[in-house]
């Protein structure tokens, strides 16, 4: 459903959740604060930040609320639209609406949910929600890096290849693997087969961190990330899988 959006539409989307529902909507998607709502939001949908606060103003005269919002130029026809056609939605079902705007595959998602056990904590949905907005920051900022300027981009982030996208130059290539952190500083960890891919690749390979979405996102890369300054700890974990057998 929410490829029936137009980024317009889900940038004013965003708005109006986070005016009408507010420190609710806030708390259920995982936000410590206003700021890091609308830079991860505005990146994950691949919107301006800006843009998703002055949404949510346009909104505000219209839900209590101890903001003043845009009470003096009033609202746009084309938000109008969008306020009468989904302000009556209740939240459980707006948050959901919201949700399918910033996680990949969402419907497919929700029904391997209702079959495996996952773990649906708001920790590990707010860090997917980080990873998304980091992959869209990436792309609307690869170019103006000089490394990577006047590359052509193909997104292999649903290959499960080892790297979320492929950076090509004539016969020239990158490998950049994202990651997201809502802070300045934190950890980041590498699947076995990023770290092995990483390892192979060398300086092809490219791990791209984007950092501080509480304020405002930075960045910074490292090539042949494995033999860089960085340091890996490995962490083993042993998963029981079952398995059903029949004979054709």
């Amino acid at each position: 459903m929410a490829n029936i959006f137009s980024l317009r539409d889900k940038s004013i989307l965003v708005g109006l959740y986070l005016s009408e529902f507010d420190e609710q909507g806030l708390r259920i998607l995982g936000f410590d604060g206003v700021n890091q709502a609308f830079n991860t939001l505005g990146y994950a949908i691949g919107s301006k930040p800006a843009s998703i606060k002055n949404y949510r103003d346009e909104f505000d005269p219209y839900f209590p609320n101890s903001r003043k919002g845009w009470h003096k130029r009033g609202i746009r026809e084309y938000c109008k639209k969008i306020f009468d056609d989904f302000s009556a939605l209740d939240f459980e079902s707006f948050t959901e609406l919201i949700k399918g705007f910033l996680f990949k595959n969402y419907e497919i998602e929700k029904i391997i949910d209702k079959i495996e056990k996952k773990d649906k904590s708001e920790s590990v949905a707010k860090r997917l929600v980080t990873g998304r907005a980091a992959e869209e920051y990436f792309k609307l900022t690869f170019q103006s890096i000089s490394d990577f300027t006047n590359h052509a981009l193909e997104d292999t982030t649903n290959m499960a290849c080892g790297f979320d996208f492929r950076l090509s130059l004539d016969l020239n290539f990158y490998c950049i693997e994202v990651k997201g952190l809502d802070t300045n500083s934190g950890s980041i960890s590498m699947t076995e087969k990023e770290f092995l891919v990483a390892q192979n690749l060398k300086e092809k390979y490219c791990l791209f961190v984007v950092s501080n979405f509480i304020e405002k996102p930075g960045h910074q890369y490292f090539f042949d990330p494995i033999n860089s300054q960085l340091t890996f700890k490995k962490t083993e974990r042993q998963i029981l899988q079952t398995s059903y057998n029949t004979s054709i």
